[in-house]
């Protein structure tokens, strides 16, 4: 599943780095700490490589 917004790329990036154990736990935010839980290695692969260029910094809520 590809990132909707450059931050959730962001975040995925950050949880995939926890999981791997390039970062601790206890430093991720949020986001990045229910996606670390919640998602598999293969799948916040996907997001954190999706492309920046494009992406709004946010995505609309609607």
């Amino acid at each position: 599943m590809p990132a909707k917004s450059a931050a959730q790329q962001k975040a995925a990036g950050a949880a995939l780095a926890a999981k791997r154990g390039d970062m601790k736990k206890s430093e991720l935010k949020s986001a990045s700490k229910s996606m670390e839980k919640s998602m598999s290695e293969t799948e916040l692969e996907k997001m954190a490589s999706t492309k920046r260029k494009g992406k709004p910094e946010h995505a609309s809520k609607h």
